[in-house]
């Protein structure tokens, strides 16, 4: 894939009917790309789709449950035939909640690794095997700083964090070999609707890290995946204070815990209190 340019390239994007997913398909068909927007909403794609439209990109909206292999399936197919392999995949479809084990039930867990876990996996195996074949196209998946800290009382949204990011780092690796690229962005917290949809997780996020990180527009982290798109690395950590506190926790992962317990969520002990 040419890294300077994105005239004609096609490039798939999940969760396009909001937020990240739909500042992304905005900047990628500004740039010349033809988008592939998916999300369950075919009523929201439709309007993201309508906006590219109107300021003259070229967009295809294909609605489709991604935790759902089948429908991932084929939905895929049918891009195949009607639009093209992808040259990218941007995996910015998410959920969950910030709870506590104890606020969490079996089923809640289970959706939360449903997406982002499983449906970056069912997006990504759906187009790779012919990315493989043509030997070139770029996977960049968006995650969130609970990949790398331990955040109170969000266990089930950081473990599913955790595992994109292990998915991430372990296709980069399996793909080394070949002409595709594998990028992770990890952003701190972003003026979304997942928290205006989610105000008990926007509560739960430490202090340390609201005192010393300025909130990120969607706008913000669409153009950090226009500049992957160039560069083509690993991994991309926006904004340089949170891209700071991850090298950090490297060598003092024990001081990191300590902040998190001093400026993070602690209703914990009379959760377990009430048992």
């Amino acid at each position: 894939m040419n890294r300077m340019s994105l005239k004609d390239k096609v490039v798939v994007i999940t969760g396009a009917s909001s937020g990240i997913g739909e500042a992304c398909a905005k900047l990628m068909a500004k740039e010349g790309a033809i988008v592939v927007l998916i999300a369950r909403s075919a009523d929201r794609l439709a309007k993201v789709a309508g906006e590219v439209v109107k300021h003259g990109g070229s967009a295809f909206t294909y609605p489709a449950d991604l935790t759902d292999i089948e429908i991932v399936r084929r939905q895929a197919g049918r891009i195949r035939n009607e639009v093209g392999v992808p040259d990218m995949i941007i995996n910015s479809a998410g959920a969950g909640n910030w709870l506590s084990i104890f606020e969490t039930s079996e089923e809640e867990f289970t959706d939360m690794m449903a997406a982002p876990y499983f449906a970056t996996i069912h997006t990504v195996k759906a187009f790779l095997p012919d990315m493989v074949k043509r030997n070139r196209g770029h996977i960049i998946t968006l995650n969130s700083p609970a990949c790398y800290f331990i955040f109170p009382g969000a266990l089930g949204y950081s473990a599913t964090r955790w595992a994109t990011r292990a998915f991430q780092e372990g296709l980069a690796e399996e793909l080394r070999s070949t002409g595709i690229a594998v990028t992770s962005i990890i952003a701190a917290k972003v003026d979304s609707p997942y928290f205006k949809n989610n105000p008990v997780s926007a509560e739960r996020i430490p202090g340390i890290a609201t005192s010393l990180m300025k909130t990120l527009t969607v706008e913000d982290v669409a153009f950090t995946v226009w500049r992957a798109t160039r560069s083509r690395r690993r991994t991309i950590i926006v904004p340089w204070q949170m891209s700071l506190s991850v090298f950090l926790n490297r060598f003092f992962p024990g001081i990191f815990k300590l902040l998190m317990r001093a400026t993070g969520y602690k209703g914990i002990p009379d959760e377990i209190s009430r048992l």
